[in-house]
């Protein structure tokens, strides 16, 4: 895990320093920067893996950092990590193109496992974020809303082909994928089932494999697509 290189952005000098110390040497921190202007030009000269960002900073904040380095670094993913849970900051976000957003209160582990997740490509939320998250999920990464009333990519737009692929999940399945869609990591599901993180990863790979899509970014649009977050978990 050493090998994904991460840029802190945070204009609190202390937080930064404790943020470093807690990542430890599980990720390569290239560098810090204290607001978005010092942000924009260490993402061009470091190109890191992953900009670990506050969302309010002087000067925009997060979002401006996203929009000012985004478009001419395209390999550069961005993890918001704020103090904040409010929806307006979360969408704000990740309409800018984060690939994730998770609260300050998250554990070490936690914050590393999210960070190699969105090196990886994936789409990260802290569970609690996820209700309202998951309907702005088709503006992340610099894509565009779909269409009103047409399905976004990799979903079926045609009921019986959704009823068709929902049936071809067992029951445990779309247990699994309810709560991955509603963002949490593959440990809180294998505690909240009472199964084995290896299960939950087993029970991904089959649904994944079923519904013909490539990762949680695409089962969250999916599940989404078919109210299978209405209600409690």
């Amino acid at each position: 895990m050493s090998g994904v290189r991460v840029l802190i952005v945070d204009d609190h000098q202390l937080f930064r320093a404790g943020v470093r110390a807690e990542l430890g040497d599980r990720v390569e921190v290239v560098g810090e920067a204290d607001g978005v202007e010092q942000a924009v030009a260490l993402i061009a000269e470091l190109t890191p893996d992953v900009v670990l960002l506050d969302v309010h900073m002087p000067g925009g904040g997060g979002v401006e950092v996203i929009r000012q380095t985004a478009p001419a670094q395209p390999g550069v993913r961005f993890l918001a990590l704020s103090v904040s849970d409010a929806p307006d900051d979360v969408i704000a976000v990740i309409r800018a193109g984060a690939r994730g957003y998770v609260t300050k209160t998250i554990s070490a582990d936690e914050l590393v496992e999210a960070v190699q997740r969105v090196a990886d490509g994936d789409a990260v939320f802290s569970p609690r974020l996820a209700g309202f998250v998951l309907d702005a999920f088709s503006l992340g990464a610099g894509q565009t809303a779909a269409p009103h009333g047409t399905a976004p990519a990799g979903v079926s737009a045609d009921p019986a082909a959704q009823d068709d692929d929902l049936d071809q999940l067992t029951a445990r399945e779309r247990e699994v994928l309810r709560h991955i869609a509603r963002g949490y990591m593959y440990k809180e599901v294998a505690l909240r089932l009472g199964i084995s993180t290896k299960t939950v990863e087993a029970h991904v790979s089959a649904v994944l494999r079923k519904l013909q899509l490539s990762n949680r970014h695409e089962l969250s649009r999916w599940a989404v697509e078919r109210r299978m977050l209405d209600g409690d978990d």
